[in-house]
């Protein structure tokens, strides 16, 4: 058979190089019982690739905030080490305080508080001086009444009935650049109540006055007789200035009209009398801004209380006739309801 030819083995020497590869083919369909070896080459190693994280994100890709110290883990350290805060330091110059000076040790008192017209006890001690002078000072810290004094020592001073608030006193030592002092403030007790409540915070010029009182009210304000201080107020709400005003009583029955017989006010109407009557009638500022009078008056006890600030003004508390208290405010600039009528 030709595939017998073939396979002789003188047929296979005279093969050129270029037909080995069909040789190689024939010989093993010829030989089906031999296994066929094909030689390949040893296997290597593949490395495998982890992808590390890009420092450019594609397009897509949403950026991820660094963690902070909060959200976990301890927050990164400057290599530059521990940042520090600077805070500005406010620096108030202090005075320099002269070596040669006289040294005040102590400068104190034997209460901590006193009822006005009380006295106290001041103690002080200097050094480096050979006397010293204690002044009272005012509302205003102006220097008023005055003792020298050694420079050791003990001083009884009496208040003043009328002082209020705190008594304040001053230490000095030395003259010239070369001086020392120091101020000691006593507080005052407050030794009268009001004759009202809720009451002021100040603490009134002295008790309450009873006092007979006359009121009556009119057309655009009202007026005031208090017995205690012979004086009339007359209180306006016409929006005008001087809000109220002080006029003294000079009524006198045995030789002034109680009333003008020849004038008739009109229907719900009524003409002030007596004390009232007559500065209503003389006074023609008085009589034009108040307009007529709405009821008659009314006669009534009642209190007067005051109270001086701290600028020397006065404002003035009364009792009305309907239950309030009236305020009149310093220099007439204005008056007020500062109490409700109390439960009948």
């Amino acid at each position: 058979m030709p595939i017998l030819k073939i396979c002789h083995p003188q047929f296979s020497k005279r093969i050129t190089r270029y037909t080995l590869l069909v040789t190689v083919l024939l010989i093993s369909a010829c030989g089906a019982s031999a296994r066929q070896v094909i030689p390949t080459q040893r296997p290597t190693d593949t490395p495998t690739f982890t992808p590390t994280a890009s420092r450019t994100p594609d397009f897509n890709a949403t950026p991820t905030a660094t963690p902070t110290g909060e959200e976990g883990g301890p927050t990164p350290t400057s290599i530059f080490g521990a940042t520090t805060t600077v805070v500005a330091a406010l620096m108030t110059p202090t005075r320099v305080i002269n070596p040669n000076a006289p040294r005040i040790e102590f400068f104190t008192s034997d209460v901590v508080a006193v009822a006005p017209g009380d006295s106290l006890t001041l103690f002080w001690s200097v050094r480096g001086a050979r006397g010293a002078v204690i002044y009272r000072l005012d509302a205003a810290g102006v220097r008023g009444d005055l003792w020298n004094v050694p420079p050791d020592g003990n001083l009884t001073v009496p208040t003043r009935r009328r002082d209020r608030g705190e008594a304040t006193f001053l230490l000095s030592a030395g003259t010239g650049d070369l001086i020392t002092e120091q101020t000691l403030t006593i507080p005052l007790s407050c030794p009268d109540p009001w004759f009202f409540q809720p009451a002021p915070e100040a603490c009134p010029d002295g008790p309450s006055e009873p006092t007979a009182l006359i009121e009556e009210a009119f057309e655009r304000g009202r007026m005031f007789y208090i017995e205690s201080r012979n004086t009339v107020y007359v209180l306006f709400n016409d929006n005008l200035a001087p809000a109220w005003i002080a006029l003294e009583n000079r009524f006198d029955p045995a030789v002034h009209p109680e009333l003008e017989e020849s004038f008739v006010p009109p229907p719900g109407f009524v003409q002030p009398i007596r004390i009232l009557g007559f500065i209503w009638r003389g006074n023609d500022t008085v009589r034009n801004r108040l307009g007529l009078g709405l009821a008659a008056e009314t006669n009534y006890d009642g209190f007067v209380q005051s109270v001086t600030g701290a600028d020397g003004e006065q404002s003035l508390y009364a009792n009305s006739a309907d239950g309030t208290v009236v305020q009149l405010l310093p220099g007439g600039d204005a008056w007020q309801i500062i109490s409700a009528p109390l439960p009948g």
